[in-house]
């Protein structure tokens, strides 16, 4: 038996689409836990996908971080700026740790003056909790 389909990103033509959740988006949750103090858990392969409202939750602690999907995966990025290539790989160096950490690592593009981050998870091949979690503790290392 397989994984459902779930899909939720839609063209931004057609609504409802989460193409449209920016960082004025409001909390669905009065009482919503601050993504950093979470931890990263074991995902399976049965693990579910982050459902519409709980992105619609959660997006809103990493404004900064794009929804996208890529070869019909969902999944997390964010372009980090920086004035040289010394302070990118820096940036990259702590950002691979934190993923040793946390056990749930990113992909990283290191770049003069720039780092991409994308993350999904791969066992579920689509997006997770824990890529929430992992986006909001990458943001923190940020400068």
């Amino acid at each position: 038996m397989g994984k459902p389909e779930q899909r939720w990103f839609k063209d931004p033509d057609q609504s409802p689409s989460l193409h449209s959740v920016t960082s004025e988006t409001p909390f669905l949750s009065p009482i919503m836990p601050v993504l950093t103090t979470e931890k990263c858990t074991a995902c399976r392969r049965e693990s579910p996908l982050v459902t519409e409202a709980e992105v619609l939750e959660l997006k809103p602690q990493i404004p900064e971080w794009t929804l996208m999907s890529r070869e019909k995966i969902d999944r997390l990025e964010r372009v980090y700026r920086f004035a040289n290539f010394a302070e990118a790989l820096s940036f990259t160096n702590q950002v691979g740790a934190l993923a040793e950490q946390e056990g749930h690592h990113p992909a990283i593009l290191t770049e003069w003056g720039r780092v991409t981050v994308t993350l999904w998870t791969h066992k579920i091949r689509g997006l997770h909790r824990n890529d929430f979690i992992m986006a909001a503790k990458i943001d923190s290392l940020a400068p």
